[in-house]
């Protein structure tokens, strides 16, 4: 079976209902509060990949930090991207879940299914 792996934010909807439905599957997934134990750059890189995204495509650009960090500027900069959610995870777009080489959003929650 294939590991499973939820970047969440327990104080998120879209994450509780992700989650939510992981379990309703009978997945039992390594959850990652990312907020407590963010990504480093590295893994966010990776991420990116298995999400087929590139960091402006899962940054979230209404959080204070963004418009703080003057990040709209940087949109086509990935590697700054990455450093800025890498030292601010409030920026990374959520949940996202991890099964082996693939990844998924849950923006729907439903999305996440098509890597199980």
């Amino acid at each position: 079976m294939v590991r499973v792996t939820i970047y969440h934010n327990p104080r998120c909807t879209k994450s509780r209902e992700t989650l939510k439905l992981l379990e309703a599957r009978d997945v039992e997934p390594v959850v990652v509060e990312y907020l407590v134990d963010p990504p480093d750059v590295k893994t966010l890189k990776t991420l990116a990949g298995k999400l087929g995204l590139r960091p402006r495509d899962f940054i979230r650009r209404k959080e204070k930090e963004f418009r703080a960090l003057k990040l709209k500027d940087k949109l086509d900069n990935d590697d700054a991207l990455l450093k800025a959610m890498a030292a601010h995870p409030i920026l990374i777009e959520r949940p996202i879940v991890v099964a082996g080489r693939k990844a998924a959003l849950g923006r729907p929650p439903q999305a996440v299914l098509e890597i199980l």
